[in-house]
């Protein structure tokens, strides 16, 4: 009988769902059905659309499972807290998650499931289909392939390695010795993923234009092969003692028991071939100019505003940000509803404390001019007058006053005239005063906050953009060839565009050696990508998150009113031993699979 080719068909095909959703399943054995889908260009494209729909939706992390892969990353890392229950960053925080958690299954096997497809559709794409050409066949297979290495990438940042497909496509009758497989060693993922996106570059476009914005381009693939690499030299994947004994079944090693410095100049290289091909030619940092100056305050907010500019490498393009910005607005009792929002995504104390004074240094600095209690009259650089502000935000950088909203605000949105956010017990935006939605530290995450009302989306969702790129550059050079001018150089530059001084400038002297300076980019990364989902990682392929992320975090005291309300103040003891590093494989996948091995300790 004829099949009826119909859009439910291509949907149920390109989902690869079958009654057993597990990372190994297959596309149905239709072949006549896939001919009709790879026969047109329209089909085609709409199964390459959804291998794109498993690029993460990183910022809506209140439902992290699903279909959108929208992580933990902010509210379980220690610049972060999501005020309710039934967020799952919170239940990853006290430690009450496993291999059967929703979101641990939910992200192996959507990835494993775009893999598949990924590898179905570069089988199966022609370029003699209607309205196709050879060459956009070419393009679209580079697409999918660099796709296919991303999604390994994002599972080998959760699950260390992982089991490599390959470009076989299983038929749904293999015999199950077939799709019982170990996983293959974490060296073994990298080489893959980087052989793969070397491989895809060559028929890529270096730039989209405007109605192609957030396809994969020649730029994104070197710069998820340069993290790939960074991933790897980093100390949770190179020479890392505590994975003595993790070994498949045969014995075989899954990461290797010795440091190799070459990793970090690997990565090191991948990082400064990219910054030669693309920087600035087609990417380069955003800055907003005011009167021969940056403006430090409006290109780092901008950068975030501003949809599509030079600065922005992968985002997810017309994302829906309403929720995020939900999150974000402060609950401002009696207000209007387009700036009533929760203020339910709080930031935490050391996040606070991470920024930088005005003059570029650290508060810890005594000649920072920090001041830790009283209040000045002072002008936000959102504002346009004075107001009483806590000395502690007093006199801080730009980057501050983008990330971080305190007590005593103005808020964003003027169109229901000045808002001054009230943060204390019974402020307007207090805990009493919101009920169920307030910040549970006593800061709200501003960051990448629109200026109108919040239920407004639509914007790029930017993922990752080039200051990722000279920070991973600069760590990569410190720790292959240190002394290097370069790592000043990349580091001041996001500095200079922040508007405060470079490191070798008159009041802030160079860090003199190695140490010194592993110290500062860190510290720069925590405060140029705060909020942006890169600090979750940080500080596990780093291996301090046993000190980061567990025991008490600090907010403040959002029971109290003013002063009470200013008292530093533990909001949660959280959870973090030494086999959080590595998530677990799913339960359930192990316990089919019997070549694929736990990870440690769990």
């Amino acid at each position: 009988m004829k099949k009826i080719f119909s859009i439910a068909m291509v949907a149920f095909l390109v989902t690869g769902v079958t009654s057993c959703k597990k990372y190994l399943d297959q596309v149905p054995d239709d072949r006549l059905t896939l001919e009709e889908t790879f026969n047109q260009r329209g089909t085609t494209e709409k199964f390459l659309n959804n291998i794109y729909s498993n690029i993460p939706n990183e910022w809506g992390q209140r439902n992290p499972g699903g279909d959108e892969n929208a992580g933990i990353w902010t509210g379980a890392s220690d610049e972060g807290e999501f005020l309710w229950g039934f967020v799952q960053s919170n239940d990853y925080n006290i430690g009450s998650w496993d291999g059967n958690s929703g979101f641990v299954g939910d992200f192996w096997r959507n990835y494993y499931r775009g893999i598949r497809n990924a590898s179905t559709f570069m089988q199966s794409v022609r370029g003699d289909a209607i309205d196709m050409t050879t060459a956009l066949a070419t393009q679209y297979t580079a697409e999918a392939r660099a796709l296919r290495a991303m999604y390994y990438f994002y599972l080998m940042r959760n699950f260390g390695p992982v089991i490599l497909l390959g470009d076989e496509v299983l038929p749904a009758d293999a015999p199950l010795e077939q799709i019982v497989l170990p996983r293959s060693s974490f060296d073994e993922c990298v080489d893959y993923v980087v052989a793969e996106l070397e491989k895809a570059m060559p028929d890529l476009p270096v730039a989209y234009n405007n109605n192609n914005y957030g396809r994969i381009t020649r730029g994104i693939a070197s710069a998820f092969k340069a993290q790939t690499l960074l991933l790897a030299a980093s100390p949770l994947f190179n020479g890392n003692t505590d994975y003595a004994n993790f070994k498949n079944t045969n014995g075989k090693q899954l990461v290797s028991q010795n440091y190799d410095a070459a990793k970090w100049a690997r990565a090191a290289a991948a990082y400064k071939d990219f910054l030669t091909q693309f920087y600035p030619s087609t990417y380069d940092l955003y800055k907003v100019m005011n009167g021969g100056n940056i403006d430090g305050y409006l290109s780092t907010r901008d950068v975030f505003l501003n949809d599509w500019n030079k600065e922005v490498i992968l985002a997810r393009p017309a994302a829906s940000l309403s929720g995020r910005q939900y999150e974000m607005t402060p609950y401002h009792n009696n207000y209007p509803r387009e700036v009533k929002g929760s203020g339910g995504l709080g930031a935490t104390q050391r996040q606070v404390d991470a920024f930088f004074m005005a003059n570029g240094k650290p508060i810890e600095d005594p000649t920072s001019g920090y001041v830790s209690s009283g209040y000045s009259d002072y002008t936000l650089p959102y504002d346009d007058q004075p107001r009483s502000i806590y000395n502690q935000w007093v006199n801080r950088e730009p980057r501050f006053y983008t990330n971080i909203t305190f007590d005593g605000s103005v808020w964003l949105n003027r169109n229901n005239g000045v808002i001054v956010t009230e943060l204390w017990n019974h402020g307007n935006s207090g805990k009493q005063t919101g009920g169920g939605d307030y910040s549970p530290t006593g800061y709200i995450v501003r960051k990448a906050m629109g200026l109108g009302n919040w239920d407004v989306g639509g914007r790029a969702l930017i993922l990752y953009r080039l200051a990722n790129v000279f920070l991973d550059y600069a760590e990569a050079l410190n720790e292959s060839d240190p002394g290097n001018a370069e790592i000043a150089f990349y580091v001041n530059l996001i500095r200079e565009r922040a508007g405060i001084p470079a490191y070798g400038s008159a009041d802030i002297p160079l860090p003199a050696s190695q140490d010194e300076w592993r110290t500062a980019i860190r510290r720069e990364r925590q405060v140029e990508l705060a909020f942006e989902n890169v600090r979750f990682f940080d500080t596990r392929r780093w291996k301090i998150a046993t000190t980061t992320d567990n025991g008490p975090m600090m907010g403040l005291n959002i029971s109290q009113d003013l002063p009470g309300f200013l008292t530093p103040t533990p909001f949660e003891t959280r959870v973090f031993a030494q086999r959080h590093y590595l998530w677990p494989i799913p339960y359930t996948d192990v316990n089919v699979n019997t070549l694929l091995v736990q990870n440690p300790g769990w």
